[in-house]
């Protein structure tokens, strides 16, 4: 019999997309740091990309693979009102190859402790489970917290009122650690002390009210205990009535040296020490409670404070992401969100210490985000968590966008390199494409990258006459090798035991699909109303 797998299946599913891993290029017009406030903690290096999010995560794919601790993304919901036109089957099927093709980038990011969060709601959210079962291993899955998104019901929801978001959590590898929330204790109850461990409160081994409180319920946890005197004490209530204790026997005999056994009017009452904790924490809950966390509405808050004339149409509370890069991140760590919506991610981890990158293809990439994001670099926003952190302001980050395909076609129809690239961006784009670290040299003219310490590039698109690949050669020396990318070579490909020489543009053409700017269709250009809650990006 042939082996078979659980596995999610749609139409296209087979279909892969051989992506060209773009550059990236930097207008300093559009970058943005806060020179009279740096302080030696400040972070520069923070990526806001405006562009398609599939390429730009294969852009980052390179020098970011293993590197990034938390990925959180809110991607369009997929609610099927974008999509009245079209078959259901289709559609459903265009959005999870959409996403699919993210996730498998975005597990590469990933380094081995991180981790990746996704917002989504019941429209898809257990399709995708599926999906992420398959990308990161079912064993990797960590939990489906849910987030409760409103301040009140809706009471003219047709069938039930939606109250909440679902909040997929997967891990890289078992490497991940989520942190500990911190647990309040009521300090006025420890009024006992401890010579060598300090304050404690004294709580009731017996369990005396509540369901399952009698020995009945619970028989294994009806023993004895022997007294101080002697005497063998039983879990009996003040009434006679046969109750039980708190703990197993096996538990409490690992706390012998918690116990206090006190003899109250005559009768024994048995207590176990619980202890002030210094930095007490507890378990992070599934429960995401709009008290703790924000709801919807005070997101658009937080939004309209600083674009108060087009409030982003489904933001998420910097609460929320203060929670979520909380549980999953520590100072320093890198953040990415791709799905960067108003820019909430980035401002929260700005504010929190950890570094970022964003992607955003939507025009609010300049009409929301880099507003927010000066906003809270000079310290002028004392919105959403800027208070409880303490936030002043600080730091920066660089604009990029996406270059344009290095590969075009002429009027001809023949194939060549786009002329808007000039030779470091040439060098750079094949660099990336052939395996290589982009890293010109200050000492050796034809040294662009390297992929070891004696295997480097050199990319150009001159014709390389013999005389000139044999003085390439000398001065590459025989204790390296070189990778020669260029417009054509006047000798046998084999001549120079050092050189390996390769044609552009022919020697690439066969790496990835050239040509292709826009990977968002599937899902955005599906409807005219870009500003539909079902389509529009989330954040």
């Amino acid at each position: 019999m042939s082996k078979t797998k659980l596995e999610l299946t749609w139409i296209g599913k087979n279909e892969r997309k051989k992506l060209e891993p773009r550059i990236l290029l930097e207008d300093p017009s559009k970058s943005y740091h806060a020179s009279q406030k740096v302080t030696e903690n400040d972070i520069f290096d923070n990526k806001l990309i405006f562009g398609d999010n599939l390429l730009a995560l294969k852009a980052l794919e390179q020098e970011y693979a293993g590197k990034v601790k938390c990925v959180f993304i809110d991607p369009p919901y997929n609610t099927g009102s974008a999509f009245e036109h079209y078959d259901d089957g289709v559609e459903h099927s265009l959005w999870l190859t959409l996403m699919r093709d993210r996730l498998e980038i975005i597990r590469n990011l990933l380094s081995d402790d991180g981790s990746l969060w996704i917002t989504i709601d019941d429209n898809e959210a257990h399709y995708l489970k599926v999906m992420c079962d398959e990308v990161f291993g079912r064993g990797n899955f960590v939990s489906n917290a849910l987030w409760q998104k409103v301040y009140s019901e809706r009471m003219d929801a047709r069938g039930f009122s939606n109250a909440h978001d679902h909040i997929l959590v997967y891990q890289k590898t078992d490497s991940f650690k989520i942190n500990q929330i911190p647990k309040e204790q009521n300090t006025k109850q420890f009024n006992f002390y401890d010579d060598v461990a300090g304050k404690y409160y004294r709580r009731r081994s017996l369990r005396k009210e509540g369901s399952e409180s009698l020995r009945k319920d619970r028989p294994s946890m009806w023993y004895p205990i022997e007294a101080p005197d002697g005497t063998t004490i039983y879990p009996v209530k003040p009434d006679g009535t046969e109750g039980r204790w708190r703990w197993k026997k096996d538990n409490l005999d690992k706390r012998q040296d918690e116990l206090d056994i006190v003899n109250k009017d005559g009768r024994w009452e048995i207590y176990v020490k619980q202890y002030l904790e210094a930095a007490a924490t507890r378990p992070p809950s599934t429960w995401f409670p709009n008290t703790e966390v924000g709801h919807n509405h005070e997101a658009k808050l937080e939004v309209k404070a600083f674009n108060p004339d087009d409030v982003f149409t489904t933001p998420k509370p910097e609460r929320l992401l203060e929670r979520i890069l909380f549980l999953a991140t520590n100072q320093g760590d890198l953040v990415l969100d791709s799905f960067a919506g108003s820019g909430t991610t980035g401002a929260v981890a700005h504010k929190m210490g950890r570094r970022w990158i964003m992607v955003e293809l939507g025009d609010h990439c300049h009409t929301h985000i880099i507003p927010r994001l000066q906003k809270v670099i000079d310290g002028d926003d004392q919105g959403g968590i800027s208070k409880s952190v303490n936030w002043q302001g600080g730091g920066g980050f660089r604009y990029y966008k996406l270059a344009p395909s290095l590969i075009v076609k002429d009027k001809f129809g023949l194939e060549v390199i786009n002329k808007e690239y000039n030779p470091e961006m040439l060098a750079e784009a094949v660099c990336k494409l052939e395996g290589f670290t982009y890293s010109p040299s200050e000492v050796d003219w034809w040294d662009h990258g390297y992929s070891t310490e004696t295997d480097h590039i050199y990319v150009t698109t001159q014709s390389l006459s013999v005389d000139k690949l044999e003085a390439l050669s000398e001065d590459v020396g025989s204790d390296r090798t070189l990778l020669v990318m260029c417009g054509a070579f006047r000798c046998e490909p084999a001549r120079f035991a050092n050189l390996t020489l390769k044609k552009l543009p022919k020697a690439i053409l066969d790496k990835c699909q050239f040509g292709q700017d826009d990977y968002s269709l599937n899902v955005a250009n599906l409807t005219d109303d870009a500003s539909d809650d079902s389509i529009a990006v989330q954040d």
